[in-house]
Order: C-alpha cells, then structure tokens, then sequence
C-alpha cells in the first residue's frame, strides 16, 4: 500500500495538471470507470471526466490483481461531472412529468472518454453488449435493455470515432461538443445529431471586439486539423475586411504530446510577439496542452480571446498570478436555469449511490473516509458538505453551455420517443403488462422532425462575452460584460460595460495592440512597403490639408476660402485682406499721396500769385497749370488703390491713372515740342511762325488723351477690371484685389505712357544745349527719365509679387513717378521765384540777353 502511493504520487507531480495533495486510498482504482442508473429505456453517454496515462507496467506484491505503471498520470476534470449532473437532471425531471412518457422511465449508462480511441470504441462496443463482465459480444444484446440514442462529446474526434461505429447499426447519435462542419457530413454521419448551433458570426463577433478597442494587431492559435483551417480563412475574409492585421498564425497539434513538452518552440515566439491580444480559437479537448503551457509561463501580458471555457485555473495553483486573468471568453447564449443549480445543491454520495465520482469529490474535498470493506463512502464528512460551496475553478453549480446541450439532447430523445408510444399505441394497442418494443433506428425519423432540418440556423446567433476574473488565483469568476447579437442593427451589435472589465496584471488601463502607433491628427498613415497594411509610418498632412481623426489613408483638402491651422487638424476661415488705410503701409502711402498732393495745390498757389513774372511766363503758364492739375490727380488716383476694392474702384483705378497720366506726359512732350520749336528755328519761317502763333504744341494733349481714352474704351468694353481674390499668396488670408481684366489692355495702357515718357525724353534730350535763361528742357529730361525707369522696373517687379506688396509697388510706382515730374520740373522754378526773386526780373534778363546774343534777345520779345 506504501509502495503504491510513493510510486503514483512522485510520478504524477511530474505532470503539468491538477496535483492532488492527499493521501491517496486503494478504492480511488479499485471502483469501476462507468455506472448506471436504470430505467425503461437507455441512454448511453460518454463523456471525459478523467483521463489516465501510463507507459510501463510495475507488478504489484501486496495485490497481484493490481498493477501500478510507471509516469503514471490521473487527470481529474471536475467540472465536466457538470455534464453527468445535467443528464441526471434532466431524466429526472422528465420521468417525473406524466405527461411525456407515462409509462416510461429514462436511464442512462456512463462511460468515461479515456485517452485513446481504441479505448473510448471499446467502451462503446461494451455498451452496446451489455454483458456485466464487459465483455464484447458483437451484435448480440445481453441483457436486453431498450437503447436509445448515445450522447458524445465534448471533442468532435471522439464524436467522429463513435459515430463510425455507430453509424453502422445507424444508433442515433447526439453531439454535445462545439459545432463542426466535419460532422455535418450525412453520407458518413447519417445518424449524427449536433446540439450546438453552428458558429457563423463567432469570428465576426470577436473582430468587432478588436475594433470597439482599437486592437488591429493579434495573433491566432488555432487547431492544426480542418476546423481550425476552416476558421484560419473565415478570420483572414473578416480582419482583412476591417483592416484588422494578423501577427502570426500557429498551428496547434492537437496530440497529448504537448502536455508533456513545457518547452514547446513556438511559446517563445509568442511570449515575444510585438502583439498584446492572442486569439484562441478550438475546443477544450484539443488545446489543453496548450493552455497548460501558457498558464505555467504566466504570461501576464497578452490578453487572450478564446471561443470556449477552459479549466484554466487548475494549474500552477500556488500563484497568485493567472496568465489568463482579463481574457475575454465568447460563450453562445442560452437561458440560465436556477432550478438546475438548485438541483446541485441537494447532490451527495448518498442520494446517488450508484455514482461513483460523487464518492471521491466527497473524499477529496469534505476529507470523506472509504470503508476498508466494501470501498463505500462513510459519513464522517465535514459539515455542510455540498457542490456550491466549493470554488468555481473546481466545480461550477451554473450550467455550462455543454450541459445545456444535454438537457436539450434528452427531451429532443424523449420527445421522440413519446412519438413513437403514441404511434405504436395507435396502430396496436398493447396488453396489460406488455412492453412496448421498438428500435433504435426508427428514432432518427422522429429526431429530425422534433429537431428540424435546420434548426440551429432558427437559434438567434447571440454571444455573450465573459471576462474572467482569477486575481488572486484561484477566484475563477466569469463575469458577463456584454452580449454580441447577430441580428442587431450594425453599429449596436456589440454591447460592453467597460467599468466591469479587469485587465491583465501587467496593464492598468486598456491595453493597446498595434503594429505602430497610431497616427494622430494632422498626419496621415504611409503603409512600408512588404509589411502589413497596419505597419505604417506618419507624415504630415500637405499643405493646406488636414486629418481630424487617427490613422487616416488621405488627408483632406480645405476649400479654398478656408486654410489649416497649424496643427493641421482643423480648417479655419480665412480672414479678408487688402491694402486697407488702418494698415501701416497704407496709411503710410496715403499719407505721402494726401503730402505730394498738397505740395502741388501750394505750387500752383505760387505759381497763380507770380503768374505776371518773367520765369512764370517764360514757361507757359497753361501748360504749367495743366501740368500741375494733371500731377494732383496722379498723387490722388493712387487712393483708389488703397481701402477694400469694389467694381467701382477698380474700373476708376486704372481709367484715372491712364488718362492723369496721359494728361501730364502731354503736356511734357507739348513743353518739349515749344521749347525745340523756339529755340531751334533761328530764322523762322512761315509754317515755325504760325505753329508759335497758334500755339500748335498744345493740342498734343487733347489728342494723345484721346488716344488713351479709345485705349480704356475698348479695355473696359471687352475684359474690363473686376474684384478677384487670392487663397494661396497669404497663408490664412484671402487677399481681395482688382483683377485687371485683361493683361494685354493693362500693357498696353501702361506701355502707351511709356511712349509718351520716352517721345518727351527724346524732344527735352535734342533741346538740352540751348540757352538756359528759362530753359526747361534738362529738367524735363531728367523727369521723363526717372519716369521711364520707375515704370520699367515695375513690370518684373509687378510680375514677380502678389497681394498687397505687388499693390503697394504700383502705388509706389505712381507716386515715385508723379513726384519726379514734380520736382524736376518745378522745383528750380519755385526756387528762383521763392528765393532768387532778383533772378526774376526783365532787367536780370536783359543783361543775359546781351550777352548771349540776338537769339536770346527773340526769346524777350516773344516770351514762350
């Protein structure tokens, strides 16, 4: 006995599950896998709640009978007796209503699943055999019990395995694991029945929980067999359809050889991955190794998302920590039934004594002693000894999505079966006493009809999401924060309570799961080329463009009136500008315009107050004042540039300035054109006579006037000046301005000007040597001569600027001009007529006519 519970206790301390620190007794291995509870008809069910694993044979001195097996393993899933428990209840509960199946009572048979398939067909062949000494005897019934139908589950392999022998005597099957499309098979499977509904929405039910937290890099472990690639593909359509990226994709053997191999290669892979949020997609059976690797590595930084409720909690138990503690659980949604917990709590041993895992709960967890007789449990149990009180990692009292399966499945059976009664009733009435006899068979017609063609396609495909607390170790509570429903509108499919969420030890708040960070307002995502579409570099948004929300593809253009803020997440009006008075540079160009302007009217003051002197006449007075007129409306024509531009103003501006400007080169060139023709013509003949007399000069400006106004008529006829405005010269400005209209008019206008300056320029140039008593003519050419280069140097300047600097320069250039006739040609007169009075006066001209000869003394006789 000593002998036997040293070699199993070291040998199962080496083992990855589940260690059970007691003494062990004798009767634990000599009591039987399976049990029965009988009635009229049976139901056989085979499901895994404990599993051995052995690999040598030891011989046993104290009990020859007995062998012990070195590495022995014992893995105890306690939770799974929930599924006995389920089918005891449902019997029950259908036994004692009299109105399905009066006359009948349910029974069942219960096999353990075991580690191998030749096992678990074994345990199926035994069944069907019915022979007490477990011995098989193909097709023959020994004790001549009424089956029914057997239960399988909860891994679909061991539901495939039975169902191949099964499917030969065509025996109703009913699957109470996950759904599988392997299983849907008809042709191999005729008799199969899943009681699972089919998982079309689960893996877009997990991708919008990757959206509503902003995850778009995880990783997938799935099954290496045909669902878990049937799953792989529905996973890639979905995430590649919500730009939800995949990290990696592992494979998971599904063999047990992964309970043993700690070091399995790929965990490392994984426990290193850039990615924060696992999903683990399978059935309990299958990836149970895994999740023992992953619970003793305590990986306490990704959060998983798994499809189904592992006993994650029964490993490494001496941790505070939980590698799965925040991991987010998808569960189909099924009713809760508070009369099943309420039938858990009146279990016991004793209730139930054919069950012969009742007994050992009770000896494990309320220190229950076994008889050294018969191995019958004694009462000698801790007080108040019942299944509630136990942790939920060891044994939950709610049903499970399993167990719910199997209450469906035996009322599916039993319905059937009272169809059949009635059927044969009615066709022949039977005897007092006589048993009805039927097969098995011939309830597969009534379970498609009570089940339905497509049943599980009417089942609403509503999720429930569960968040499993396990802080400390060993809490083991799944709390419900949210449902996903199918059937919902979109956008209110998902619904979760964040502030019931708890998170994984590692992050305080919720964590983030990208391949790079995201990119904010005002940059837009630049995907790296040979990388996923969620590995991507930020760059600024262009100019003028902006992105108000994270991780866009394109940032988004303002519209024209508008420009982006500096952050370039907003789009902001732009304010109007123009060369306005309140601005500095136009107040200060007005103020010189206004100061020019009043230089003029006080020459012209000087001049009308000595209009009889020599100097006022020697130089025309008509012209002058017309000169003088012409240059105050050049100084004032340049306000019309200045202040916020309307039709008006921009027709006056350019109509003023071409015709003041004409007005005033004409009357230069009539100056220039006097004052050759006087002093050129010594001895002046009739025609040189007659231009003198009748003062032919000056109908140059009426007619170069003319010329200019036909200039502006065509101008303003065809393309005439309109207010336009600039969106790109000043950032966040809309700058107002005249458009000229047309630009060959413009050149044209302006060019005319130019001509008139550069004819002026050439008559005041010929006329430069003359006697200079009252001679203009140097004057006039180094007026016409700052007038042609300030206009010259406009045209680059002009076409090189915008806004109001390229507005400034013109009124710039109109003044600078304007100020050059101005003072080139009137400043050394009023400087004579101010302050050289005595140079004024016929006798100061008498003296210089005598000695500069006859041609002065004409000039005297014939003032100009």
């Amino acid at each position: 006995m000593k002998m036997f519970s040293w070699i199993f206790i070291t040998s199962f301390l080496q083992t990855p599950y589940f260690v059970f620190n007691f003494n062990w007794s004798i009767c634990y291995f000599l009591t039987t896998e399976d049990f029965h509870h009988e009635g009229d008809v049976m139901i056989g069910a085979f499901f895994p709640v404990h599993t051995y694993y052995t690999r040598k044979k030891i011989p046993n001195v104290q009990y020859p009978s007995i062998y012990f097996y070195q590495d022995y393993y014992i893995q105890f899933n306690f939770k799974n007796y929930q599924y006995v428990l389920a089918l005891v209840y449902a019997i029950e509960e259908i036994n004692r209503n009299p109105n399905l199946l009066p006359n009948l009572t349910i029974g069942f048979d219960f096999y353990n699943v075991k580690f191998t398939e030749k096992e678990t067909l074994m345990n199926v062949c035994m069944w069907l055999t019915a022979h007490k000494r477990g011995k098989v005897l193909p097709n023959y019934n020994c004790e001549e019990k009424n089956f029914t139908a057997a239960f399988t589950g909860t891994s679909w392999t061991t539901s495939a395995h039975i169902g191949t022998l099964l499917q030969l005597f065509r025996f109703p099957q009913l699957s109470i694991g996950p759904y599988d499309t392997a299983l849907n098979d008809h042709d191999q499977y005729s008799s199969l029945y899943q009681m699972a509904a089919k998982d079309t929405s689960l893996s877009h039910a997990i991708v919008s929980l990757m959206l509503y937290f902003r995850w778009s890099w995880v990783g997938l472990l799935l099954p290496d067999d045909h669902k878990g690639n049937k799953v792989l593909s529905e996973f890639r359509d979905e995430m590649e359809r919500e730009r939800v990226c995949i990290a990696f994709v592992k494979m998971i053997p599904t063999t047990w050889t992964l309970y043993f191999n700690k070091q399995w290669k790929n965990m490392e892979e994984i426990e290193e991955s850039s990615t924060n949020v696992i999903i683990i997609y399978g059935d309990v059976d299958s990836l149970q190794g895994l999740m023992r690797n992953i619970g003793q590595r305590l990986l306490t930084g990704k959060v998983w998302v798994m499809n189904f409720e592992q006993d994650i909690t029964d490993h490494a138990d001496y941790f505070l920590l939980d590698s799965f503690h925040g991991s987010f659980i998808f569960t189909q949604h099924y009713a809760e039934s508070f009369e099943f917990t309420k039938f858990i709590q009146t279990v016991n041993p004793y209730k139930y004594p054919e069950d012969i895992y009742l007994p050992k709960m009770w000896h494990y967890f309320f220190k229950c002693s076994y008889s050294e007789v018969d191995c019958k449990l004694l009462d000698n149990c801790q007080a108040n000894a019942t299944l509630n009180v136990l942790p939920r990692h060891i044994f939950d009292v709610s049903m499970s999505k399993e167990s719910y399966n199997i209450y469906n499945a035996v009322y599916a059976v039993a319905h059937s079966l009272h169809e059949i009664t009635l059927k044969q009733v009615q066709m022949q009435p039977c005897k007092n006493g006589e048993e009805l006899l039927f097969y098995p068979w011939q309830i597969n017609s009534f379970l498609r009809k009570n089940m339905g063609l497509d049943w599980r396609q009417k089942i609403n495909e509503e999720y429930d999401i569960l968040n499993l607390w396990n802080f400390p170790k060993g809490l083991g509570l799944k709390v419900k924060i949210g449902n996903y429903s199918a059937n919902a509108p979109n956008g209110q499919q998902l619904t979760l309570s964040d502030q019931m969420i708890q998170w994984p030890e590692k992050f305080s708040k919720i964590p983030q799961s990208v391949c790079s960070e995201s990119c904010g307002p005002g940059f837009r995502k630049v995907t790296l080329e040979g990388q996923a579409v969620c590995c991507y570099n930020c760059t600024p948004c262009a100019e003028n463009e902006i992105s108000n929300e994270t991780d866009v593809d394109h940032c988004v253009k303002c519209p024209e009136s508008y420009y982006a803020n500096t952050e370039k997440n907003h789009c902001l009006q732009k304010a109007q500008s123009f060369l306005a008075y309140e601005d500095p540079l136009g107040m200060a160009l007005t103020s010189i315009a206004l100061l020019f302007s009043a230089l003029t009217v006080i020459v012209v003051g000087i001049f009308v107050r000595h209009r009889h002197t020599p100097m006022v006449k020697a130089n025309n007075r008509a012209l002058s004042y017309t000169l003088l007129i012409s240059l105050n409306f050049c100084f004032l024509c340049s306000l019309n540039f200045i202040g916020q531009p309307n039709t008006a103003t921009c027709i006056l501006q350019q109509t003023i300035f071409g015709v003041a400007f004409t007005v005033a080169l004409a009357t230069v060139l009539a100056k220039a054109i006097t004052v050759v023709i006087a002093f050129k013509a010594t001895f002046p003949g009739r025609i040189i006579r007659w231009l003198m007399i009748s003062r032919a000069p000056n109908y140059t400006i009426p007619i170069c006037t003319l010329i200019q106004l036909v200039l502006c008529g065509i101008w303003m006829a065809t393309f005439p000046p309109f207010v336009d405005q600039d969106d790109h010269t000043e950032h966040g400005h809309v700058i107002i301005f005249c458009n000229k209209g047309s630009s060959v008019a413009f050149h044209c206008a302006l060019g005319y000007l130019c001509f008139l300056a550069l004819g002026s320029y050439a008559m005041a140039f010929f006329s430069r040597n003359l006697p200079d008593t009252f001679n203009e003519s140097k004057f006039l050419s180094f007026s016409m001569l700052v007038f042609f280069c300030v206009w010259i140097t406009f045209l680059p300047v002009y076409h090189s600027t915008k806004g109001k600097i390229m507005l400034a320069m013109e009124v710039f250039c109109i003044l600078a001009s304007s100020a050059a006739l101005l003072g080139f040609i009137f400043t050394p007169k009023c400087y004579i007529i101010l302050l050289r009075p005595e140079k004024n006066s016929f006798h100061c001209i008498k003296n210089k006519i005598h000695s500069k000869g006859n041609v002065s003394q004409s000039i005297v006789k014939k003032p100009i």
